[in-house]
């Protein structure tokens, strides 16, 4: 028995992208030319329809397979992130705010010690 997973041919795929700008025309074409005539609502819906076929049809292309698969390994992967707890992030933003207070200061006085000094030698 052969284990060989066939790999899916991916033909035309230039045409496919034409497809993919000509849609995306479209509604770009479209929706200033009814800008005045249609109510934002319905130009937004038909953007939204208009945006997911071009989605659909760049998705049948092997760089749109690419990407989907780079989604699906994006999803499994932000699954087995350890996220901080509450407190955690608390301590870890009034680390931050400190330091950057710290920092603040210090550069607020190294600047007024720098202008004092550039005073005194310029006059």
């Amino acid at each position: 028995m052969s284990t060989n997973a066939e790999s899916p041919q991916y033909k035309l795929d230039g045409l496919k992208w034409l497809v993919v700008i000509a849609i995306i025309a479209a509604g770009t074409v479209g929706n200033s030319y009814y800008a005045d005539q249609f109510a934002i609502l319905y130009r937004v819906l038909a953007m939204v329809v208009l945006g997911l076929a071009a989605a659909f049809v760049a998705l049948q292309t092997a760089k749109g397979a690419a990407f989907w698969e780079l989604l699906k390994s994006a999803q499994i992967e932000m699954r087995k992130v350890v996220w901080p707890t509450k407190p955690e992030t608390n301590q870890t933003t009034l680390m931050v705010l400190v330091v950057v207070f710290v920092m603040a200061i210090l550069l607020w006085g190294l600047d007024a010690l720098f202008g004092k000094i550039a005073s005194f030698i310029i006059g």
